[in-house]
This record gives C-alpha cells, sequence and structure tokens, in this order.
C-alpha cells in the first residue's frame, strides 16, 4: 500500500505542476484579444478554431449544468457516512481515517474553485444570462473529475461485491466522460479551460489517493 502511494503520490505531484505549467503557458502563448469584449485568451488560434468547429449548444449546456449536482449529492453521501461514524463513535479520530482525509479534500476542491473565480484567468467565450463569468478552469469539469472517483475509489474500498463494484465504476465512468465532452462541446468554455480542470482534478485526486494509502494500516 505505501509503495503505491508513493507512485500515486509522485504522479499526483507531476499533475499539479503540469496544470501550474499549463496554466501560465496559456497566459502568454498566442494571447489574443478574441474573448467576451476583447479579452485575451491564450492559445488564441486554436481556442478560435475549436470553437467555431463546436459552436454553441445551450442545451448541452444545460443538461450538464444539472448534472453537475450528482458530484455534489456524492460529497453529501460521504458527508452522511461521516456524520454517522462520528456520533455512534462520540469522537472525530474514530471516523474511518479515508472518510476525514476525503472531507479535507473536498474543502481543497472547493477552495481551488473559489480561488479561480476570484482571480479569472480568462472569461467564457459567450454570456451566461447577461454575464462574464471566469471560464479558467472549468468548474463543472473539475467538480466531476475531482469528486466521481472518490466513488469509484471508495466503492473499490468499501464493498465486497465484484459486480455491483464493477457496475458503479462502469456507470461513473461513462457519467464523466459525458460531463467533460459535453462541456467540451457545449461551447460555453474554451479548450484551454478543459484541459486545466483535468490536470487539476486528476492531480488533486490522486494526492487524495496517496495520502489514504500511506496512511493504510492493515487490520490485525
Amino acid at each position: 500500500m505505501k509503495k503505491n502511494g508513493k507512485r500515486v503520490l509522485f504522479v499526483g505531484s507531476i499533475l499539479i505542476v503540469a496544470f501550474a505549467v499549463w496554466t501560465a503557458l496559456i497566459q502568454i502563448v498566442d494571447v489574443q484579444p478574441i474573448g467576451q469584449n476583447g479579452t485575451d485568451i491564450g492559445f488564441a488560434s486554436f481556442n478560435r478554431w475549436f470553437h467555431k468547429l463546436t459552436g454553441v449548444h445551450m442545451t448541452v449546456y444545460a443538461i450538464t449544468d444539472w448534472l453537475g449536482l450528482i458530484p455534489l449529492f456524492v460529497c453529501m453521501i460521504f458527508g452522511v457516512i461521516g456524520m454517522v461514524q462520528l456520533i455512534k463513535r462520540r469522537s472525530l479520530f474514530k471516523v474511518d481515517y479515508d472518510i476525514i482525509f476525503l472531507g479535507i479534500y473536498y474543502i481543497i476542491v472547493i477552495l481551488g474553485y473559489l480561488v479561480f473565480e476570484m482571480i479569472p484567468i480568462n472569461y467564457r467565450p459567450i454570456l451566461i444570462e447577461g454575464f462574464m463569468e471566469a471560464s479558467y478552469p472549468s468548474s463543472t469539469t473539475l467538480l466531476v473529475l475531482s469528486v466521481m472517483p472518490t466513488l469509484i475509489f471508495q466503492v473499490n474500498l468499501r464493498l465486497e461485491n465484484v459486480s455491483v463494484k464493477k457496475m458503479i465504476c462502469i456507470l461513473t465512468s461513462i457519467f464523466s466522460s459525458f460531463m467533460v465532452i459535453g462541456r467540451l462541446v457545449s461551447g460555453v468554455h474554451w479548450f484551454t479551460d478543459i484541459v486545466g480542470s483535468v490536470l487539476l482534478s486528476a492531480g488533486l485526486f490522486c494526492i487524495y489517493k496517496a495520502v489514504v494509502l500511506l496512511c493504510y494500516k492493515p487490520e490485525n
């Protein structure tokens, strides 16, 4: 477990560094005023080409927006699990360590989202309900790819029924893929916004998984 944890931690660290590098690159490579009200966008030529290729599909945007509630529901499920354990065991330190780390992890994801909302890197290609909104990284993609892998991880950790585990993992993977592709082709984000979300969420999840594996203690 600990050996795997170190490997996953290394991968997570690389992904976080890649996200930082990517965030820097989109602010210096091929920056042109192609955004709303002439706002600058990095990798402008490619982003403009891809946006014209996909067009804008508000129905897809609305569907993925509503389905974005599912990861929040997953967070609530684990929150309830943690609360039940806390009430039954009457001590925070007796709550399963992976659940405690999961709560901390979710808080970090939320803080990351808030930071980029307060300090916009760039704005969406289109107005949303008449307003310019921060676009990088894609918040819905970040939420989905940060939360849904924890569902797969926890299911594999806690459930014994192989068939149920496999079904949940397959459905979760299909849902996550649909959400990322849907967000990508809906036209409400630049291509580079999605890439940033994938790198950040993957990096954060790997670090969470690594911490759990490194702290694992086999039962006697």
